[in-house]
């Protein structure tokens, strides 16, 4: 029920239980916005891997810096493997697009059946890496 941007404020609960079901949720809402970053990590704008954390800092409190291979993507906006890299946010909205439809067919005496839409290619790249890379597994179909 959250937007795009997990935010764990405002919180609109006054009883301590539904306050902690609320900050329980959102953590919830986070690990699995984390696990699905790692994952899609190829098809958007972020470090694939942890070579990004290994580059020295000034401070300890200093940003991390941008690994050379996501300053590539960032500047070319390809991955290694010449796909298009996505934000997030974009991507998510791209994966929304998948429907399932009920249809009920003109033919009288017929049975409504549900039609699920095919995954373009970016889709079922998304779907590949999610059930590949993530220990929260994809739900869409995608063979």
């Amino acid at each position: 029920m959250k937007t795009i941007d997990l935010k764990i404020r405002p919180i609109h609960h006054r009883l301590e239980q539904h306050v902690r079901a609320h900050v329980f949720l959102c953590t919830l809402a986070y690990y699995v916005e984390w696990h699905m970053l790692r994952a899609l990590a190829p098809l958007l704008f972020v470090d694939e891997g942890p070579e990004g954390d290994q580059l020295p800092r000034k401070s300890i409190v200093a940003p991390a810096q941008r690994s050379p291979s996501a300053l590539d993507k960032a500047s070319s906006k390809k991955n290694s493997r010449g796909e298009a890299v996505h934000g997030f946010h974009g991507l998510m909205i791209h994966l929304g697009t998948l429907t399932k439809n009920l249809v009920q067919p003109k033919i009288p005496g017929s049975a409504p059946f549900e039609q699920t839409t095919r995954p373009d290619a970016l889709q079922r790249r998304a779907f590949d890496l999610l059930e590949k890379n993530c220990p929260l597994k994809a739900v869409y179909p995608v063979s």
